[in-house]
């Protein structure tokens, strides 16, 4: 399970696999971040741009396909992340079944998001 908490909050969501997606407030360049679940945290396996700009440059062993700039990180994985909210842009998560859903649909609350591995 992923647990979303913003402002004392706590929503969990019935994932192993998810995509986190936003554009770029400046670029105006879709980024999407594929994650997997696991005991050691948040696994990042796939990051994609489609474009580039201030501060979005692809990462090492990039591929350009259909369109999207795509690389596979190599990251431990991560305790948690961290989302500043910032009421310019939206975050969105995307996961099977469910379809993609904007992060403040979920949690309606200030400040930032973490997003963690429920424990």
């Amino acid at each position: 399970m992923l647990c979303l908490a913003a402002a004392g909050l706590v929503v969990s969501l019935p994932v192993v696999d998810f995509t986190l997606a936003w554009e770029h407030t400046i670029e105006r360049i879709e980024w999407q971040e594929d994650y997997r679940l696991t005991p050691e945290g948040l696994v990042l396996t796939e990051a994609r741009i489609q474009g580039n700009g201030a501060g979005m440059e692809p990462g090492e062993g990039t591929v350009l396909e259909g369109g999207w700039w795509r690389w596979r990180p190599d990251r431990p994985p991560l305790p948690q992340l961290v989302l500043a909210r910032s009421g310019v842009g939206e975050w969105r998560i995307c996961w099977a079944g469910e379809g993609c859903r904007a992060l403040d649909s979920l949690i309606q609350a200030e400040g930032p998001m973490t997003l963690a591995v429920c424990g």
